[in-house]
């Protein structure tokens, strides 16, 4: 379909769309894998933050994101650029309820900014599932009660906290790390 560059930049998100656009199906609703190597979304708000946790699992191994409800939509358009294409290596199931962690067989791991072992201290198990939790809020105490593990980052330069997506990717890179050791 030819569509005049007027219109296209008329429908585009973009400060500067190209001059091309594309409609995908978005794929069923999928079962959460129990034993793949997760990264849970708790209300992450940010759709710039969720593209960069999903960049950062697939460049760390992690083969499954779950987003519970409340989290930004996985494929809407700022996420998928944020994400730069790492939506189509990874298992995506989003929009879920807190019981549905259930199906996880694999140990969580919980993020704190305040209390937890030093992640460089930390005994991490392979595979596993990163809770993250919401920018300002972190983590629902329902959903930090299911960590067997809860983990901080040493913060030398004294801030408060870390930027959820900069947190993921150190944590997530910790666990490829760890597992490569």
């Amino acid at each position: 379909v030819v569509v005049a560059d007027a219109m296209l930049a008329a429908v585009s998100g973009l400060e500067s769309p190209a001059a091309m656009g594309f409609v995908l199906d978005l794929p069923a609703p999928l079962p959460i894998a129990p034993d793949a190597a997760t990264v849970v979304l708790d209300r992450l708000q940010d759709a710039g933050n969720v593209g960069s946790i999903l960049r950062s699992a697939a460049a760390f191994g992690f083969a499954q994101v779950i987003a519970l409800k409340g989290t930004a939509a996985l494929w809407s358009p700022k996420v998928l650029r944020a994400g730069m294409g790492a939506h189509f290596g990874l298992r995506l199931v989003e929009g879920v309820e807190l019981e549905a962690l259930d199906a996880l067989a694999v140990p969580c791991i919980a993020t704190s900014s305040h209390r937890g072992e030093w992640l460089h201290r930390a005994r991490l198990p392979s595979p596993c599932a990163w809770l993250m939790g919401h920018e300002g809020q972190g983590l629902s105490a329902a959903l930090e009660a299911r960590a067997s593990l809860q983990v901080r980052i040493v913060q030398p330069g004294g801030e408060e906290s870390l930027n959820v997506a900069a947190a993921a990717a150190i944590c997530l890179h910790a666990s490829a790390a760890a597992s490569e050791g």
